[in-house]
């Protein structure tokens, strides 16, 4: 390494707590954005170059720098995303918060001819702006640049596997394994846009089933997953839950209603629609058998699930599925149990006390 280049890594042994300091403000300010914003990635990482990495930079292309300002990479940092839309996302969000050096950043995935696969990243050189941090014993903060790479998990996958073929090196990779990873950098692409489109399709599903709910459009909406969540949300069993609660003047405890998601599909329930006709057409009855369970008690603290479950258990019985049919239900709710068995006797016994019946 001559005189020169010796100077650049003096500076830079000089300054290397610098560069640490940047390095954890910049993962962080990152991090800080991702969670401002809801976005969730796989990973985001940073390093400080080793000084052996930087003296090979400095003896391969020394010539290039007049100092380490001139060294953009020195601290380098990457967010690696799920999904290809979400880099530009993120790029954004790193445009609106960090000083962009625009003439020496890089779009890699518009940089190959549309014949080629190959290295696709998005490069930001980078500055810290005084109005992120400041401190005015060390201005180098704010003046040495750094570099962020935005690029996706399959994008990190070709790029880990085309640096392990040890392309910085002085040997020639033979021209198979290049083509090899040609193809593989060809598939993945295929794929990032694939994971994409479905992921944009999912979205827009769920914004469609959004509406149909809130217009009242049951009939049009099987019953899954995403249906019943947005179901959910409009609070269907309230009405029931409340006049259940009057009995005794009881508090409703927040619980999970998602384990009836399950059991409507076991009882047959097909739609939404089919759950608010269960509502429609038991909730009389399910508020009759509750003033029997609970109107003789001092229960002032009553579960969410009162209401739907005791529709579920009007539905079984109207349906005549009997004792059997009810202990399978109360084995879905709670596990398989004995005593499940004499809780279902007990509840048809109270039916019949209130002229329930089962076809």
């Amino acid at each position: 390494m001559d005189m020169h280049c010796q100077m650049i890594m003096d500076e830079f042994l000089q300054n290397h707590a610098s560069f640490e300091k940047m390095r954890d403000l910049v993962v962080n300010e990152i991090k800080k954005l991702l969670s401002e914003n809801g976005m969730a990635v796989t990973a985001v990482e940073a390093r400080v170059k080793e000084e052996k990495s930087l003296a090979g930079k400095l003896e391969l292309k020394g010539g290039k720098y007049s100092t380490l300002s001139d060294i953009t990479d020195i601290l380098g940092a990457r967010v690696i995303t799920f999904y290809s839309d979400e880099v530009d996302k993120i790029a954004s969000l790193v445009e609106k918060t960090f000083e962009i050096d625009w003439e020496n950043s890089v779009d890699k995935r518009k940089a190959l001819d549309p014949d080629q696969f190959g290295y696709m990243s998005l490069h930001y050189i980078c500055r810290i702006p005084k109005s992120m941090y400041y401190d005015e014993t060390h201005p180098e903060l704010n003046e040495y640049r750094f570099e962020i790479q935005m690029r996706t998990a399959l994008q990190h996958v070709w790029a880990t596997a085309y640096h392990d073929t040890g392309y910085k090196s002085d040997v020639e990779v033979p021209k198979e394994y290049i083509r090899a990873l040609s193809r593989l950098a060809g598939v993945l692409e295929i794929a990032d846009q694939q994971f994409s489109q479905i992921i944009g399709e999912l979205a827009e599903y769920r914004r469609k089933v959004r509406t149909l709910i809130k217009n009242g459009k049951f009939e049009d909406l099987f019953l899954d997953g995403d249906t019943f969540n947005s179901y959910l949300e409009l609070q269907p069993f309230a009405k029931l839950n409340a006049k259940i609660a009057s009995i005794n003047k009881a508090e409703i405890q927040k619980q999970s209603l998602q384990p009836y998601l399950a059991i409507f599909k076991t009882l047959g329930l097909r739609s939404l629609a089919d759950i608010q006709n269960m509502i429609k057409e038991y909730s009389d009855d399910a508020y009759r058998l509750a003033v029997l369970q609970i109107g003789g008690t001092d229960l002032d603290i009553l579960a969410e699930t009162i209401g739907v479950q005791n529709l579920c258990t009007v539905y079984i019985i109207k349906h005549g599925y009997g004792e059997a049919g009810l202990k399978a239900f109360l084995d879905m709710l709670y596990g398989e149990r004995d005593r499940n068995l004499n809780s279902a006797k007990r509840i048809m016994e109270q039916a019949r006390t209130i002229d329930i019946y089962g076809e």
